[in-house]
Order: C-alpha cells, then sequence, then structure tokens
C-alpha cells in the first residue's frame, strides 16, 4: 500500500525506514510493509497541520481531505506508531462513565448527544472501514464487560438497562452463560453490546491514512515538530529536518506520546503502558470454546485485561505493564501465568509475541480536547477506548477546524490543566496497579 501525494517518492522526500518494525507487535510481524511515507525536504504550505498519524491524526486528516480542504499530516515515527497500531484492537462502545452519569455531567441535551454518538461509535468504526475497502480482519461479535467479583454486578446490570432504554442491544450474560462464551468459570455475570467488535488496529489505521491520501492529504513520517510560532495569522512549524510547514490551523493528535511543543499539554495526561501477549493459532479443542463468534471481552476490575481471538485463531491477552518500553512474551510474565489460569488447556501452545505501549490518561476519564491558542487544536486522553473513540472525536475536531462552532461538538472545550505532581507519573503509577490488583484479588475472594 503507497501514499498518494508528495509524500511519497520525488525531489521533496527521503524514505524512512518503518520503526514500527522495532516494537515486537503481532501486527507489525504480519501486516506486511507498511505504507510509503517520507520526511519532506522543502517547506510546505498547508491549510491544516496535523501533528500525530494515529487515529486520532487521520480520522481528522481523512475528513478535511474529503470536503476539499489541503491538509499535512505528519508523524515523528510513522503511521499507527503509537497506541493506535498496537493497541488490543478492540472497538468498544461507550465512555468509562453511566450514558445516566455523562448526561449529568453535561447536561441533558449535550451529555445525551455525547452519550448516543459515544456508545454508537463503533458505527463509525465498520462504516469506514467498508466505504474504504480496509482490509483489518474486522469482525463484529459484540464488546462484552466481563465482572470478576459479586460487588461489581449491580453497576454492570444498571448499565444494561440504561443501554437498553437508550435503543442499544445489551443483553445480560449469567453465570453459566459466561462461562459458555469464554470458556473459563472466572467471571460471575457480564453484559454483551453487540455495537462492539474487533480488528487489527494497524491496518485500520493505515487504511484510514491511504484513503485520506487518496483524496490528497499529504503524510509524512520521520517528521518531529520542534517548535511552533505565530506569524500573522499563520501558524509556523519548525521540523527536525529544519523545514518549516506553514498552516491556517495545527490539529495535536499526539494521546500517549504527548511531547512539550503545546505547554502543559503532556502533563495534562498520564502516559500508562499496556501491554499485549499472542499465541500461534489455538488448537481446535480451545478454538471451539473461546469467544467463538469473534466477540471481545475486558474485566471489569481495577486493573482491566482484555483479551480477544482474531481471525487466525490467535489469542491476544492485554492488561497493564510496566513503564517502560518491552517486547518479546517472556517480558510479560504476568498475562501468560493469568492465560493459563483462565484457560489450563493452553499447556504446550507457543507464545509467539509480546509488546507494549503508551495510551492517554484523563483525571476524570473522559476525553479531553483544547484550544490553547486560535489556531490550535488538541484532541487526547481516551483512557483505553481508543480505536471507536479517536476515530468519532477525529471527526469531530475536523468539523472544528473546518469553522464549526464550538458548542456543535460533542465535547465541551477545556482549559489544559496539567495535572498535580506529574513528575511521579510512573511511581504513581505503580503504586495504583498495585492497589488494583490487590483489591481485584480482596474483591473475588469476597465473591
Amino acid at each position: 500500500m503507497s501514499m498518494s501525494g508528495s509524500s511519497g517518492s520525488g525531489p521533496e522526500s527521503v524514505a524512512k525506514p518503518d520503526p514500527l518494525l522495532a516494537t515486537g507487535s503481532l501486527y507489525a510481524d504480519t501486516a506486511g510493509p507498511g505504507p510509503v511515507t517520507s520526511s519532506p525536504t522543502q517547506d510546505i504550505e498547508t491549510g491544516t497541520l496535523i501533528v500525530g498519524a494515529g487515529i486520532t491524526g487521520v480520522s481528522a486528516g481523512l475528513w478535511l481531505a474529503g470536503s476539499g480542504h489541503d491538509v499535512t499530516i505528519v508523524d515523528a515515527e510513522t503511521v499507527g506508531w503509537g497506541a493506535s497500531g498496537r493497541n488490543g484492537g478492540q472497538v468498544n462502545p461507550g465512555l468509562k462513565m453511566l450514558p445516566s452519569q455523562v448526561e449529568h455531567h453535561f447536561g441533558p441535551e449535550r451529555g445525551r448527544r455525547l452519550s448516543v454518538a459515544a456508545w454508537n461509535a463503533p458505527d463509525l468504526v465498520f462504516a469506514l472501514i467498508e466505504k474504504h475497502k480496509i482490509a483489518c480482519d474486522a469482525a463484529r461479535g459484540g464488546t462484552i464487560r466481563a465482572a470478576t467479583a459479586a460487588s461489581q454486578l449491580p453497576a454492570l446490570e444498571r448499565l444494561t438497562d440504561e443501554c437498553r432504554a437508550r435503543g442499544g442491544e445489551a443483553e445480560w450474560l449469567n453465570r453459566s452463560q459466561m462461562t459458555a462464551r469464554t470458556g473459563t468459570g472466572r467471571y460471575c455475570g457480564g453484559m454483551i453490546d453487540r455495537r462492539g467488535g474487533q480488528l487489527n488496529p494497524l491496518l485500520y489505521v493505515r487504511g484510514l491514512a491511504s484513503a485520506a491520501a487518496k483524496r490528497g492529504a499529504r503524510i509524512y513520517s520521520g517528521t518531529r515538530i520542534t517548535a511552533l510560532a505565530r506569524e500573522g495569522g499563520i501558524w509556523v512549524a519548525t521540523t527536525n529536518g529544519g523545514r518549516t510547514i506553514r498552516a491556517k490551523t495545527v490539529v495535536l493528535g499526539t494521546n500517549g506520546y504527548t511531547d512539550s511543543l503545546c505547554p502543559g499539554l503532556s502533563t495534562s495526561i498520564v502516559p500508562v503502558y499496556s501491554a499485549i501477549i499472542a499465541t500461534e493459532p489455538l488448537p481446535e479443542r480451545l478454538r471451539n470454546a473461546v469467544l467463538t463468534s469473534r466477540e471481545v471481552l475486558y474485566e471489569l476490575g481495577e486493573i482491566t485485561v482484555y483479551y480477544r481471538v482474531d481471525g487466525a485463531g490467535r489469542l491476544l491477552i492485554g492488561g497493564r505493564s510496566a513503564s517502560r518500553p518491552l517486547s518479546g512474551e517472556a517480558a510479560f510474565p504476568t498475562l501468560r501465568h493469568l492465560a493459563h489460569r483462565l484457560w489450563p488447556g493452553l499447556a504446550g501452545t507457543t507464545w509467539t509475541h509480546g509488546w507494549n505501549g503508551q495510551l492517554a490518561m484523563t483525571s476524570d476519564h473522559y476525553p479531553h480536547w483544547h484550544e490553547p491558542a486560535p489556531g490550535i487544536i488538541a484532541c487526547l486522553g481516551y483512557n483505553g477506548r481508543g480505536v471507536a473513540m479517536a476515530t468519532l472525536l477525529g471527526h469531530d475536531i475536523a468539523r472544528r477546524a473546518e469553522g464549526a462552532p464550538a458548542e456543535e461538538l460533542l465535547l465541551p472545550a477545556t482549559a489544559i490543566r496539567p495535572i498535580s505532581l506529574h513528575r511521579f507519573w510512573k511511581t504513581g503509577v505503580a503504586a495504583r496497579v498495585a492497589l488494583g490488583q490487590w483489591r481485584d484479588r480482596r474483591a473475588m475472594d469476597a465473591g
């Protein structure tokens, strides 16, 4: 797959190797060559500069390019290098909060609009896959929210009722039904929302990028923006290669890999590492027992565990990891041990891949978008729900870049609020994970 426009080969580009191959992910290892992108070798003028070629950035770029706008997308690495191309591949509906809580927090009109859009966000993902013919191993088997302790059941029952009341296809699953679907007796109940599903996230974000490029967006890799300055109503971005990109509007879509380019933005979120390990295709006895309709599942404990089985029959299971880049399945023994406790029949199955990456958590568990200066838009903080929500909000902030009034967007713009004592985030995350694991063990013992 190659990119059209000036991001390909030619006098203003220099080809770069794909750094995704160094992450150790199954996706990078099996997806084949990535898009042909490059770094600019001359100065550029554009209507909108998008920093970050993850789902947020390429979703926004696709919307803008499809509307006839002049768009340039840059990434310090390559398309999908961050969490967008390394995540668990779950297309989950909704936000962390209950729909009623969202409506309370944002008011009956805006809250209802946000809640409906968030819980139906997978519709947009799968519509884009179909429209642009993105081959990304997509399947819409539903999302299961799994209760690991009896104390979680009342809230999950309420969520099921609220989803049904708002038109969602949600179904309660009792203990025996959960065991039948998952092949393990770990769960005391659950809810399946059939709007959810799964995909290969790297192929998905690459497909969105390719669609944007076909509509005229220029995409550059290996291109870090090192400075932004305002000159006469135009933003001038300086690249690590010494080139400048002049743009009326700049969109920042860097999420868990946000740096110091925009003051305070990187300290307004906590970057949390999540890891995934993957098996070879499962033996038939397990493949016929675990999520056979290609559902995805995440647990409702303090420390989220999530898993799915892909189209090739591989089990992918993920959860929190140490706060540093790691690769290889041996680097994540906790996940491997958990998987073998859930499914003892995995004995003898080979684990082939292991990798991790940073996602962005916010203090209120909602995504945030900001306008810290005229012509600057930042959107980040998907709290582990980035495939659907980044696609949705990428489109939403693209409308803002086109000139839509801020009050028409799903979320209100907020001031950037740095988190207190942010420099200690690694220590804080480690302590929070340890506490959460202890609470989960207590809750499961009590249940």
